[in-house]
């Protein structure tokens, strides 16, 4: 059975840091790019970071860049969004994908063949 399943999720306040883990089963994880995503009530679902099958190439969102690390192991089919100095417009439900394509694609078109069900991310004081 194809599984994308995301943890980590919770209640962090401003400046604190997350982990989020997207745990994958049932397709050649290695075959494809993975990517996190976020929405909140009302707006359109957003490319947070992407990364390529082997890690080489990795693209963030502008909002996100220098705080936040997306990286992967291929042995445990993982994938993970460390999220530092956290702010309270980061407030979302995160969501990973699955997708054979380009990062940049992936993240700017939100695009993906497989879909978890999403973590609650909220920051706040």
């Amino acid at each position: 059975q194809l599984q994308l399943v995301e943890s980590g999720g919770g209640l962090v306040h401003p400046g604190g840091s997350l982990t989020l883990s997207c745990a994958a089963s049932g397709f050649t994880f290695d075959d494809y790019a993975i990517g996190w995503f976020r929405q909140v009530p009302g707006k359109e679902r957003e490319g947070v970071s992407c990364i390529s099958t082997r890690g080489y190439a990795i693209h963030y969102a502008d909002s996100v860049k220098g705080r936040f690390t997306i990286s992967r192991d291929n042995a445990k089919n993982t994938v993970y969004l460390q999220m530092n100095s956290l702010k309270p417009e980061d407030t979302a439900v995160y969501y990973c994908a699955a997708s054979r394509t380009t990062v940049q694609a992936m993240c700017r078109g939100v695009v993906g063949d497989y879909w978890g069900q999403g973590t609650q991310v909220t920051v706040s004081s």
